[in-house]
């Protein structure tokens, strides 16, 4: 195994870890019956946004990458990132998220997993 291919493995896990901050920090509010964005999912998002940006340049690789999926994937982050940024502010506006968004968050975050892992 190369540098470049080490290199590689440890981008996708910190890809990962972001995605199960944000998940993670997503059920938690699900488990204690919140509606609320937190700034870990903030962190989450960023933190697998980042990766995945990276991810999707072809080093490191032997093989093409597919970039309709990896535009998929990117729009439904940003989607994500405007559908936290709106719960943000509509809860320091009324005090709390409304449930179409906060389940939308966790929905797009669990489907754009599957789509990485499905999508081939």
């Amino acid at each position: 195994m190369t540098c470049m291919e080490i290199l590689r493995h440890v981008v996708v896990l910190i890809h990962l870890v972001g995605f199960a901050i944000l998940f993670g920090a997503w059920v938690v509010e699900v488990a204690n019956r919140r509606h609320r964005v937190t700034p870990l999912m903030n962190i989450g998002l960023g933190i697998a946004a980042v990766a995945g940006l990276i991810l999707a340049a072809p080093w490191g690789i032997s093989y093409d990458l597919n970039y309709v999926k990896l535009g998929v994937k990117f729009v439904i982050v940003i989607v994500i990132g405007a559908l936290l940024g709106i719960g943000v502010g509509r809860e320091r506006k009324t005090g709390s998220v409304p449930p179409g968004i906060f389940w939308s968050v966790g929905i797009l975050t669990l489907v754009n997993a599957g789509i990485a892992v499905i999508w081939r």
